[in-house]
């Protein structure tokens, strides 16, 4: 009897996403608890976005713009870059999925980092195609080793930077460097989904490699510093020819009609994403120092989360985390990342890890 899928489909393990607050309480009949988990923004969304989906309630029975045009419009013109070359997903997730599917063809590989986001090694694994896994070098992408990777089956490098889940960054000069060894035939994807909270100035500006005429897919979405996470909606920003192909993988109305119209007015609201900055350093300030009081080894971060090394069972801190109402997640044998959330969220779970410890 033929197999009902493939090997790879077979053998490959689902992406387990941040439990729920609703799931948590339900299961130890418990109140109070807050999510620390998947990284999401702890202020909400802008109220201009929440205006804009309440303004089109009353068309949800009209299918969307399937081009997204004025969406993609704004975003061209913020970023300089011409309409046809922004893509739309239901989250960078679909992004991903469609940069596989539309350039990974079969017999050739993409190289990716580890760890890093999940995403890049389950979408090429259920394409069948094949995987190039380079370790991270001190916490961050080893750019230099995975140019030493690429070769003739190399079609797709995926590089998140900030990288999830250890929040680090590669520099500047490290990008021109890695970039200047790529060859003219391989995609570069680079995942910016934390771009908005990166405060270090030797963050590379990818947007001068598209202004090149690199092959590069930058991948960006309104999941975080927006806090649009539950509407699902991220953009690609690439040359006009790959995003063109791109489009013609991308399912029609991939994106829903509220979520357009929240991420337009919220991409104008440039006040709330600053304010989601500086309340994220504020929490970022507050948590380094309460971990170095309590001892806890842990990476710098660029984004809106910390991953610290617990040099214990990461399971079983969890797991006593939980039962305190403290919702983060488990990244490694002894990793745990947790996000920086509100002033309140974040002394929670310093008081609920102080206990454990």
């Amino acid at each position: 009897m033929r197999p009902l899928t493939s090997e790879d489909i077979m053998t490959l393990k689902p992406y387990v996403p941040g439990k729920p607050v609703e799931e948590l309480e339900r299961e130890l009949g418990i109140t109070g608890s807050v999510k620390l988990a998947s990284n999401e923004n702890p202020l909400g969304p802008s109220p201009k976005a929440v205006a804009a989906i309440s303004s089109m309630l009353g068309g949800i029975h009209r299918y969307p713009d399937g081009a997204a045009h004025l969406l993609r419009e704004a975003i061209g013109v913020k970023y300089g870059v011409p309409m046809d070359g922004v893509v739309l997903g239901n989250g960078s997730n679909e992004l991903l999925e469609i940069a596989v599917r539309t350039f990974l063809l079969p017999g050739e590989e993409a190289v990716m980092a580890d760890p890093s986001f999940a995403v890049y090694r389950l979408a090429v694994q259920a394409a069948g195609r094949g995987r190039v896994v380079v370790p991270l070098k001190d916490g961050r992408h080893d750019l230099d080793g995975m140019a030493d990777m690429i070769n003739e089956m190399t079609k797709l490098v995926f590089i998140a930077n900030p990288n999830n889940p250890t929040g680090t960054i590669n520099t500047a000069a490290e990008m021109k460097r890695f970039m200047e060894r790529v060859p003219s035939g391989v995609i570069v994807v680079v995942d910016e989904a934390y771009y908005e909270y990166v405060t270090d100035p030797d963050y590379p500006e990818t947007l001068d490699y598209l202004d090149e005429g690199r092959n590069i897919l930058i991948l960006r979405t309104f999941s975080k510093a927006y806090g649009l996470a539950g509407l699902r909606i991220g953009y690609a920003l690439a040359p006009t020819e790959l995003a063109g192909l791109m489009d013609r993988v991308r399912q029609p109305f991939n994106t829903n009609m509220l979520a357009q119209a929240a991420a337009l007015a919220a991409l104008e609201d440039r006040g709330h994403v600053e304010e989601s900055v500086r309340v994220n350093e504020d929490g970022k300030r507050y948590l380094y120092k309460e971990l170095d009081r309590l001892g806890v080894e842990y990476i710098p971060t660029q984004a809106n989360f910390i991953y610290m090394d617990m040099h214990k069972d990461a399971r079983e801190l969890y797991d006593r985390l939980l039962r305190q109402g403290v919702i983060v997640r488990p990244m490694g044998p002894t990793q745990l990342r947790v996000t920086i959330g509100l002033g309140a969220e974040n002394e929670r779970f310093v008081r609920a890890l102080e206990q454990i410890l």
